[in-house]
């Protein structure tokens, strides 16, 4: 993730003890030893939408879980025995697990901050109850722009007008609300009007994400924005951000998925000539760019261990049969291996790049997707040659 608001405005949230972590702090707290990733956990693979871009591939079938609730149980004692400081429930569609509070309400017992990813069409006043008392940090939910727009996106109509209220129902209890969007050539124009949004109704935090190429959204990459818009699109972002900031406004927005940005950002600055340029950089290579594999995995509903969120296609390994912890420090999986220290690995313009520090080579899932490669350069970034440092 890079933090728009924090590099741009310098407004401190909760989560950037988790991005720029400093010795014996995270999340406010002190901590005696080195924490875990932050983990999510796609609990279900149901759920009652069919978004395009989803990028686990959901489905609308009911399903038995692979892991019940003892073993999810037993799998969130795992998690807190190796120290992870965050799990975010997540899908498909988690509020479609009978069991998902009891479940938050034991990982939030063993110390860990408790986080929902949600389409938020299933949230009404009982439920926005529900997840207060369960303790929820934060709710995150997706809205791939307004109206009809959304509702294309998402499969069903009437779903922006659900989520909508689902957001509201939130909002009414004091409960911190995500808003987020996947940025693609459908939905780009429409940023404005979601800055409008959560303006209006009075959202904390708004993510948008870059398209990953992997599920269903394996099949838009040729939707993804060329790299020119992708520029302009970074540019309304930043300055939107930076007029909220000026009307004493405090929203947290951040970009997902591409760490190219958090160079254009810097490179951005310089050409200002703003002052803080320096300090930019220096949060940059706190963050230490991409972390698949490092501070953010995932695991899926079978109980599949992955680098990240998005990369569905490769497992070192399944938390029904070893600790995740285990499998997370197992380096005798060369990509694991590989992710934790891969700057030697990557080719291509990545391999080149000045700013390597900053970025991490970005996306690998995405490398793997259009070159057959994941240690190819990332196909999403759109710094040019020139601002890599490959031409003098």
């Amino acid at each position: 993730m890079i933090s728009i608001s924090r590099l741009l405005c310098g407004t401190v949230s909760p989560g950037d003890s988790l991005r720029y972590r400093e010795t014996g702090q995270l999340l406010g707290k002190k901590v005696h030893a080195e924490p875990g990733p932050v983990v999510v956990w796609n609990c279900t693979r149901q759920c009652n939408l069919h978004c395009i871009h989803c990028y686990a591939g959901a489905s609308s079938q009911a399903e038995t879980p692979s892991m019940n609730t003892k073993q999810g149980m037993q799998f969130i004692d795992d998690l807190a025995e190796f120290n992870v400081p965050v799990i975010l429930f997540s899908g498909g569609e988690p509020l479609l697990r009978d069991d998902l509070f009891d479940l938050a309400g034991h990982a939030a017992s063993r110390g860990l901050r408790i986080a929902l990813s949600t389409n938020g069409t299933l949230i009404d006043a009982q439920t926005a109850d529900k997840i207060r008392e369960a303790g929820f940090a934060e709710v995150g939910i997706s809205l791939d722009g307004t109206s009809s727009t959304n509702d294309r996106f998402r499969g069903k109509d009437g779903a922006y007008r659900q989520a909508l209220e689902g957001i509201r129902a939130c909002v009414a209890r004091d409960i911190r609300v995500s808003l987020r969007l996947t940025i693609t050539r459908y939905n780009h124009t429409e940023i404005p009007d979601i800055f409008s949004l959560i303006e209006q109704e009075n959202i904390n935090r708004v993510c948008f994400y870059h398209l990953a190429y992997s599920g269903r959204g394996n099949k838009l990459i040729e939707q993804d924005l060329p790299h020119s818009q992708k520029r302009r699109t970074m540019d309304i972002i930043c300055d939107r951000t930076l007029d909220m900031h000026r009307r004493g406004l405090s929203k947290e927005v951040l970009t997902v998925g591409n760490h190219a940005d958090g160079v254009y950002l810097y490179l951005r600055a310089q050409e200002q000539k703003r002052t803080d340029a320096g300090r930019i950089q220096e949060l940059l290579k706190m963050n230490g760019g991409n972390n698949s594999g490092i501070r953010i995995g995932a695991v899926d509903d079978k109980g599949d261990v992955h680098p990240d969120q998005f990369w569905q296609s490769y497992s070192p390994g399944n938390v029904l049969k070893r600790k995740f912890g285990d499998i997370w420090t197992d380096m005798s999986q060369p990509v694991m291996k590989g992710l934790k220290s891969r700057k030697h690995l990557l080719k291509g313009r990545c391999a080149r790049c000045r700013y390597i520090d900053l970025c991490n080579g970005n996306l690998r899932v995405r490398a793997e997707a259009v070159y057959g490669d994941m240690w190819a350069e990332d196909p999403a970034c759109y710094l040019s040659d020139r601002e890599i440092g490959l031409i003098k």
